[in-house]
């Protein structure tokens, strides 16, 4: 691996960044393979031994480039080979540059008197490498310990190069480096080639101890002479400085400080800038990160200081690596740098003319992404009152709208960061309590967020962020005001005399991962608590279990799932993800059945039943299927359940279908339900891999299940003979995706998109439904309203009984939020037919910010309540009296452009809740 950073001296940065535009920004976890960086070369392991070659162990750093490259404040590290936690040995290589085609000798401890004594080493150190077992090596690109697992360590943004030997756990590629001994070293070719591959770029060798000496104390070239220049120079009017690699001399005050939050530097603005900006012409940044832990660590904010070091780009965030002593703090008194008030969306550009500068965001946000909050501290923002929206749940992929979202989308969003790069799920991290997360602070997608203190914008890990002028830590007052409670303690009513709902349970498993283990029938891997203790299953071998690892962790998610469930008020529920029994050698019905009994202990009666499976099921069925739950009080069963057989489900899971009468009805008002669970959008080669247009991989294959669903409801349609028919599940497909097309062509409504349901998941910071209830044409008009509870997608995952006891801050509990990672959707159907109220709407066109007025009528002299929705935003509510309603839009809340606004009537005086759209026009100012 070689991953050299900005402290590179010359003409190497330019050719990275070009390279870097070339190919592409690499994955964190990829290294830049035959000799683009600097490299460990060799070490010898076993100085001083009996019969060893040499008397002090060594690490040698080469530099295969043709540029020389500055190591002041990296290091050499270490760890034993079983370690997972913080490298035990930091060899800090001090004020040395390796000058092109040269290498650095790293002393190490000696094991006795044997051996002919080493070069002096130009860095010394009593670090014990292991000669015996095995251990890691580390060039990181800072002084601060690396820590924890295997794929932690490899995507650590600081490393540059590791190799793992003897039985490490840690090691790049196949496998360890082999072949060390008291006579030999591990190391590379003549050509230092590396691969990415320890086992595979390393091999026994003589020991070639060659330290480099005076010419690698300070730096190996002139620097050339500094020219003074102002930070919006430096910073340019594009993505990349136009003074990259060269000496510089700049002057600022200083806005922001962190020395040992892992950004190790600080920011520095031009006095006096900021305020109010016009964008259209300030095109160039004021604000610069520095590079440097040491100057940070003495600044502070509000400093004048000059600094002179050389220019460089580190992942797209411009910098300045000072030269060692290159700073000052001025005497003369400086303009202070004011807050540049500004207003998201922001475009690329104008962004770029802010990195690094302090801004003070004048517009309210609302949260679309908590994925990563609990690891990274950090918050995805949406500009506006809505959390972005999946490109493909609102626009057909690849068309104009779709495209114009995505713009929007990249426009609206936006970061905030703790200001540091711990994660708080690593190691010794996890003691630390995480920021902006606590019981009571939900953080849930869909709350409004109002910045509140002036921010850093930059750009770090390929995402424009928000980062507070320090560190911010657990208990601090908080740059981010979030809404604190959007949950409602139940489903909304959805009217009729039968509700149907759909749930996908999150792999919940009865056979559990360290029972499978300890049977002999294969290997599991597990994710753990900080107490070691296994919380969910990684993967097992044989095509094992999926869920609880063990008893405790199984009780955990049950007792979420179970509070979910008893509370969606439903008198069907189709489940996905649940356990195939049947696969384990139990009763296929085995985990169905532990389900329900939890459910009725937790209703204090028995409330549900199962259906149970068909006798004739498919040979090569998944370890997860579909399923039904019912409640016999309210529905029961006509006939057996059906499962299709179709090629087509070869990598997803079969339909299920089963007919259903209302308890007291007559066999008019039997209704099938047919569950399903598309293949998912992960991974598909061929006519299956991901086309680009936003549908993800396996398209295809969910076309063809959609084809094959179709027909297959079509056959149980007539064997039953009902006009009333349901389709749910988890579809694995956005709203306006292809597999839903087919479904729709065929006649079939989607239940909850026409009630303006609010969105079934979460993924990528977007928000869009991969859940549905799809009903016939005779059911749609049955239908009397549709909800989506939003207890799962909009929550944070550290909720979830996989992340019990993961940091110090403890936020699981046995509440419904965060059951799974999909919310349940909940249709209501009348037995009878209501009569039809035939609503109508209109709108006139305005000119922002005013909102438009919607004029609702209706046929018959109806009264009852009228809700517009922009998506699933309401944005007006009102009442029909006599037939006819005037409703105004709120103001604002609409940007300039054509909206299509869904009117719902709520129902009521004997007619049924109905919905219809209107196309409202809001012309720019």
């Amino acid at each position: 691996m070689s991953r050299t950073r900005g402290r590179v001296v010359g003409g190497l940065l330019g050719s990275l960044a070009l390279a870097a535009g070339l190919l592409g920004a690499p994955a964190a976890s990829t290294a830049a393979p035959d000799g683009d960086g600097l490299v460990i070369s060799e070490a010898y392991l076993n100085g001083g031994s009996a019969g060893a070659a040499y008397r002090n162990k060594y690490v040698q750093i080469a530099n295969p480039t043709d540029e020389a490259v500055d190591v002041r404040g990296w290091s050499v590290q270490y760890r034993s080979a079983t370690s997972t936690g913080r490298f035990s040995g930091v060899i800090e290589l001090g004020d040395h540059t390796i000058p092109a085609g040269g290498q650095l000798l790293v002393g190490g401890n000696s094991n006795g008197g044997a051996g002919t004594e080493n070069p002096e080493p130009d860095v010394t150190s009593g670090i014990a490498f292991s000669g015996s077992a095995g251990g890691i090596l580390a060039l990181v690109r800072s002084a601060g310990a690396l820590s924890g697992e295997r794929e932690t360590v490899l995507g650590d943004p600081t490393l540059v190069d590791l190799v793992g030997y003897g039985t490490s756990v840690t090691y790049e590629g196949s496998g360890q480096a082999q072949g060390y001994s008291v006579t030999s070293a591990i190391g590379r070719d003549e050509d230092l080639t590396d691969t990415d591959d320890n086992a595979a770029d390393f091999s026994a060798q003589d020991p070639s101890p060659e330290a480099c000496g005076e010419v690698c104390d300070g730096d190996a070239s002139e620097p050339g002479e500094p020219q003074d220049v102002t930070i919006a120079k430096i910073q340019g009017e594009g993505a990349e400085s136009p003074l990259l690699g060269r000496p510089v001399r700049t002057r600022g005050v200083v806005t922001a400080v962190y020395p040992e939050s892992g950004f190790d530097g600080l920011y520095l603005q031009t006095e006096g800038t900021g305020g109010d900006l016009e964008l259209g012409e300030h095109v160039a940044s004021n604000g610069l990160f520095v590079y440097s832990s040491t100057l940070a660590a003495q600044a502070e904010v509000g400093d004048h200081l000059e600094i002179t070091g050389t220019v460089g780009e580190y992942y797209g965030l411009t910098q300045l690596v000072p030269r060692a002593g290159g700073w000052q703090v001025l005497d003369d008194p400086a303009e202070a740098v004011k807050p540049a008030s500004v207003e998201f969306p922001l475009t690329e550009a104008q962004r770029e003319s802010l990195e690094g500068m302090l801004v003070a965001p004048a517009n309210d946000f609302t949260v679309t992404d908590n994925y990563t909050t609990h690891q990274y501290g950090q918050i995805g923002l949406a500009a506006g009152d809505a959390p972005l929206a999946q490109p493909t749940d609102v626009a057909r992929p690849g068309s104009a709208e779709y495209e114009a979202l995505v713009l929007e989308n990249a426009e609206r969003a936006v970061t905030v960061d703790d200001g540091s790069t711990v994660n708080f799920l690593n190691g010794a991290n996890r003691e630390i309590p995480v920021p902006w997360l606590t019981p009571e602070n939900e953080v849930r997608v869909g709350a409004r967020a109002t910045v509140t203190d002036p921010m850093i914008l930059d750009f770090r890990n390929d995402t424009w962020k928000l980062q507070p002028t320090s560190r911010l830590a657990a208990g601090d007052e908080e740059p981010l005001v979030v809404e604190r409670s959007t949950r409602t303690e139940g489903p909304a009513d959805v009217g009729g005399d039968v509700r149907i709902a759909t749930f996908n349970v999150l792999n919940y498993f009865t056979t559990l991962g360290e029972e499978y283990a300890a049977a002999g029938k294969g290997d599991c891997t597990y994710y753990a608590d900080r107490a070691g203790d296994n919380l969910t299953v990684d993967s097992c071998a044989n095509n094992g279990p999926r869920g609880a690892a063990n008893r405790a962790s199984f009780e955990r998610q049950e007792a979420k799932i179970v509070a979910a469930i008893n509370r969606l008020d439903a008198g069907v529920v189709s489940l996905e993800e649940i356990e195939n029994s049947a696969a384990f050698g139990e009763d296929r019905d085995a985990a169905l059945r532990t389900l329900v009994e939890a459910l009725n202990e937790h209703a204090g009666e028995d409330r549900w039943a199962f259906v149970p499976s068909p006798e004739a099921v498919p040979e090569d069925e998944d370890v997860i299927r579909t399923a039904f739950i019912y409640r016999p009080a309210e529905v029961e069963l006509v006939g057996d359940s059906v499962i299709l057989e179709d090629e087509a489900f070869g990598n997803a899971r079969e339909p299920l279908s089963q007919e259903f009468r209302p308890v007291g009805s007559g066999e008019e008002d039997d209704f099938l339900v047919i569950v399903n669970h598309f293949k998912s959008k992960g991974s598909g080669s061929g006519e299956d891999a991901d086309q680009g247009d936003g549908q993800g991989s396996s398209n295809a294959s969910r076309v063809r299940q959609a084809t094959s669903l179709v027909a297959f409801a079509e056959s149980e349609q007539q064997r039953a003979d009902t006009e009333l028919v349901f389709l749910t599940g988890d579809f694995n497909a956005y709203s306006k995706e292809d597999p839903l097309r087919v479904i729709e062509d065929a006649g079939y409504v989607n239940v909850p998109a026409e009630y303006g349901a609010d969105p079934t998941y979460q993924f990528g910071g977007q928000m869009g439904s991969l859940d549905h209830v799809f009903a016939s044409p005779g059911a749609a008009e049955r239908v009397t309203g549709a909800h989506v509870w939003t207890i799962n997608a909009e929550e944070s995952i550290a909720r979830e009984y996989s992340r019990f006891n993961q940091n110090v801050t403890q936020l699981y509990d046995t509440s419904p939020y965060r059951a799974s990672d999909h919310n349940p959707a909940v249709v209501g159907m009348s037995t009878s037919e209501e009569p039809v109220l035939g609503l109508s709407a209109r709108a006139d066109p305005v000119r922002w910010p005013k909102g438009p007025v919607v004029e609702v009528s209706a046929h018959a002299d109806a009264r009852g309540g009228v809700v517009v929705k922009a998506g699933w935003l309401p944005v007006g509510i009102g009442r029909l009296s006599g037939g006819s309603a005037r409703v105004p839009v709120l103001p604002v809340v609409l940007g300039p452009g054509r909206h299509t606004l869904d009117i719902h009537y709520l129902g009521g005086g004997g007619f049924g809740a109905e919905r219809v759209t209107v196309e409202a026009q809001v012309r720019a100012p």
